[in-house]
Formats: C-alpha cells, sequence, structure tokens
C-alpha cells in the first residue's frame, strides 16, 4: 500500500466514525425535539379549559391545575372536617373551592380579587363544580394537592 492508499484509508475511518457520532447524537437528540417549555400561565390556561370542558360534559373525579380569579369569600365550615371555602372565577364557570383546613394551612389574607393558583380534583355539579385534595393525602392514596397564593404554597 502507498502512502496515498493509506491517506485515503485513513480519511475513510475518521470520517466515518464521525458520521457515526453525529447518528448518535441526532438519535439521542430525538426524544426531546417535541417537548416545549410551557410558562405556568400557559398551563392554567389549558388546564382551565379542562375544567371547563368537564363542566360541559358533567365530569367529576379529575385532577386539574390551573388558576382563578376569587369571587366570593364564604364562612369556613366548622362542622366535622374543617374546611376554607371561597369560589374561583375560572373562564366562564365559577367553582367553589373546598380546602381542608384540618390537613393544611389556611390561605392567609385571601380577598376578592385575589389570583389563586390550585391543584385538586374536580367534581361537576350544577353550579360550576367543587375543587377538593387541595392538599397533601397523608395516606398516600390520592393525588396531593395544593393552593398557592401570594408566592406561598398551601399544601
Amino acid at each position: 500500500m502507498n502512502n496515498k492508499n493509506i491517506i485515503i484509508f485513513i480519511v475513510g475511518i475518521l470520517v466515518t466514525i464521525f458520521a457515526y457520532k453525529a447518528f448518535q447524537n441526532k438519535h439521542r437528540a430525538e426524544p426531546y425535539s417535541n417537548i416545549t417549555y410551557q410558562s405556568p400561565q400557559k398551563q392554567a390556561i389549558q388546564s382551565n379549559h379542562a375544567i371547563q370542558s368537564a363542566y360541559q360534559n358533567r365530569q367529576s373525579n379529575i385532577v386539574v391545575q390551573g388558576e382563578g380569579v376569587v369571587r366570593k369569600i364564604l364562612p369556613t365550615d366548622q362542622q366535622g372536617i374543617r374546611h376554607q371555602k371561597f369560589i374561583l372565577g375560572i373562564g366562564n364557570i365559577t367553582v367553589l373551592v373546598a380546602h381542608n383546613i384540618d390537613l393544611a394551612p389556611e390561605v392567609q389574607n385571601l380577598s376578592v380579587g385575589s389570583i389563586v393558583q390550585f391543584k385538586g380534583e374536580y367534581e361537576y355539579n350544577d353550579k360550576g363544580g367543587v375543587l377538593h385534595w387541595t392538599h397533601k393525602d397523608p395516606r398516600h392514596k390520592h393525588e396531593d394537592g395544593w393552593l398557592k397564593f401570594a408566592g406561598k404554597l398551601y399544601q
């Protein structure tokens, strides 16, 4: 073999190695190519749409996450398991939030017009629905929920 053939052989091996590495990197990145970052506000809007859809279809037992505007603050339910209660406007519906304050701290300084983010379970009713399980499940049998207001997480 002369020097020219040796150089062509080595260049061929190097090209093959680089092509193989490029192929590996391309296929390693592909599973993530369809993932896009969504801001919390965009996620809330999408989830708010899910709540509106659940209301229209009379669905219940759906874990949802989103945000709404406090429309009315109701008296705390002191009978049996205590619940902080308020009405959230979510799109064109209103939802009663029943936040168990025997398992989670009460949301402080809440007022009409406040924006509250949430994760909990939606239950249909003809008035718009109820959001509950906005706390951690001490038995670990239900997906944990939460409320977030003024930068503080309540669960």
